[in-house]
C-alpha cells in the first residue's frame, strides 16, 4: 500500500476480480436484508449472528464447540478452551458499543477488544497495549513470520492513519485489509484471532454494509476451514496483487456464508421452529 496512492485501500478495489466480490456480497447481503422476517424480529436475528458468529470465531482459534454447547454453558472461566469461547463471546457483545470509537481511534478500540478478550488470562502489564520487543506471542493457530515490535508498530499505525483519512473502498475491502494486516502483525501477546476477526466486524457494520450485524463473517470463515484461511492469509502476507485479491475473495465467501447462515435462521423463525 504506497504511500504515493491517495487512497490505497480504494486503489486495491481495481484489483481485477475484487469488484465481483464486492458485488456478489452486497447481494447476498440485500437479499437477506430484504427477507420478511427481518422486518418484525431482526433482534432475535441480531443476537443469534452474535452467537454464531463467537462460535465461529472461536473455532478458528482452537476451541471448535457445536452450537448448542455455546448456547448452553454459563460457565468460560476455566483457561484453554472454555476461556477461548468465553472470549469470542464477549467480543461479540462488545463489538456494536464501539462503533462511534473506532471512527476517532481504532487503536483504543483494538486495545479495548485485547482486553475483553483477556479477560485476566494474560499478564495484567502486557493487556490492551500493543507488544514491546522481546514479547512472546501465544498464537499458535497463525503460522505467519512474525513481524518483530518496530515493524509491528509502524505498520499499526499507518493502518490507524489510513482508517482515520477515510477511503472510498468498499466496505468488503477495508475490513478485510484490517482483518488481514491485524492478523499478520499480531500486535497483542495472545488473542490476536479473536480481535481480528471482532475489528473485521466493526468494519462490515459501521460502514453500513451490514448495520444490523445480521452477517457474520466468522460463521463462514470457520465454515471454510483453518487450513483455507491460513492458505488466504499467507496470500495477503505475501502483498502480491494475487494474494491480496484472493484473500478479499476468502472474506467475500465468508461474509456470504455469514449471510446464509443468517437466511437459514430467518427460515427457521418464520416456520416457527426457532
Amino acid at each position: 500500500m504506497s504511500s504515493a496512492t491517495a487512497d490505497p485501500l480504494a486503489a486495491l478495489s481495481s484489483l481485477p476480480g475484487v469488484s465481483d466480490s464486492v458485488d456478489s456480497v452486497r447481494k447476498a447481503v440485500d437479499r437477506v436484508y430484504g427477507h420478511r422476517v427481518m422486518r418484525r424480529r431482526s433482534t432475535e436475528i441480531t443476537a443469534e449472528a452474535a452467537l454464531r458468529g463467537a462460535r465461529g470465531s472461536a473455532a478458528l482459534s482452537g476451541a471448535d464447540w457445536v452450537l448448542e454447547e455455546v448456547r448452553r454453558r454459563t460457565d468460560f472461566s476455566e483457561p484453554g478452551e472454555p476461556h477461548t469461547v468465553g472470549a469470542a463471546l464477549r467480543l461479540a457483545a462488545e463489538a456494536g458499543q464501539l462503533l462511534s470509537v473506532w471512527r476517532q481511534s481504532p487503536l483504543r478500540v483494538l486495545a479495548r477488544l485485547h482486553l475483553v478478550a483477556a479477560g485476566g488470562a494474560a499478564p495484567d502489564d502486557t493487556v490492551g497495549r500493543p507488544r514491546v520487543a522481546d514479547e512472546p506471542v501465544d498464537e499458535p493457530s497463525i503460522s505467519l513470520a512474525l513481524p518483530d515490535a518496530d515493524e509491528m508498530a509502524g505498520r499499526l499505525d499507518g493502518l490507524a492513519r489510513l482508517l482515520l483519512a477515510g477511503s472510498e473502498a468498499p466496505a468488503l475491502v477495508t475490513a478485510a485489509i484490517v482483518h488481514g494486516e491485524l492478523l499478520a502483525l499480531r500486535p497483542f501477546g495472545s488473542f490476536n484471532g479473536l480481535v481480528a476477526r471482532t475489528a473485521e466486524r466493526i468494519v462490515l457494520v459501521g460502514s453500513g454494509l451490514d448495520p444490523k450485524s445480521i452477517c457474520p463473517a466468522e460463521v463462514g470463515h470457520a465454515e471454510l476451514g483453518a487450513q483455507a484461511y491460513a492458505e488466504a492469509l499467507a496470500g495477503y502476507a505475501s502483498g502480491t496483487p494475487e494474494g491480496v485479491t484472493a484473500w478479499i475473495a476468502h472474506c467475500g465467501r465468508a461474509v456470504e456464508l455469514g449471510v446464509r447462515e443468517s437466511t437459514a435462521v430467518c427460515e427457521a423463525l418464520q416456520r416457527g421452529a426457532a
